[in-house]
C-alpha cells in the first residue's frame, strides 16, 4: 500500500519540489506551478496524503485568503534520495521500455506471428 502510495508520478513530483525549495516552505499555488500538468484536486489529495502520512508538513497562516504553506519533514526528506534514483533510473531507460512497449503492441496486431517477431527482435534493446 505503502509503494502505491509513494510509486505515484504526483508524489514524485512533490517530493522533488518541496526538497528543492528546501528547508523553505512553498505556498500551494507555488507548488503547483512547480508541477506541470497537475490540477488544483489532483496536487490538494496528493498533499493531503503526504501530509498524513507524515511525509509533508502543513501550516496556515490566518490571513485573507488563509496563505497554506508545504515543507518536507525530515521523513519526507528521506524519500527524495531513493525517489530521486527512481526517476533517474526512468529518464535513463524510458527509451528501452517504449521500444519495448511498441514491439508488445505490433504482436497484438492481427497477420503478424508472434513467434517470428519475437525470435527477429532477440537481442536487440
Amino acid at each position: 500500500m505503502l509503494l502505491d502510495r509513494i510509486g505515484t508520478k504526483w508524489t514524485s513530483m512533490a517530493i522533488k519540489a518541496l526538497s528543492e525549495a528546501a528547508p523553505d516552505e512553498l505556498r500551494f499555488s507555488a507548488l503547483r506551478r512547480r508541477m506541470p500538468g497537475i490540477s488544483q484536486k489532483m496536487l490538494s489529495v496528493t498533499l493531503q496524503n503526504l501530509t498524513r502520512d507524515g511525509l509533508v508538513a502543513r501550516r496556515v497562516e490566518p490571513s485573507v485568503p488563509p496563505g497554506v504553506y508545504y515543507a518536507l519533514t525530515d521523513l519526507g526528506l528521506s524519500l527524495e534520495v531513493p525517489l530521486g534514483s527512481l526517476r533517474a533510473w526512468a529518464e535513463e531507460h524510458m527509451h528501452a521500455i517504449e521500444l519495448n512497449n511498441r514491439r508488445a503492441d505490433s504482436l497484438d496486431q492481427p497477420g503478424r506471428p508472434a513467434s517470428r517477431v519475437a525470435a527477429d527482435d532477440q537481442g536487440s534493446v
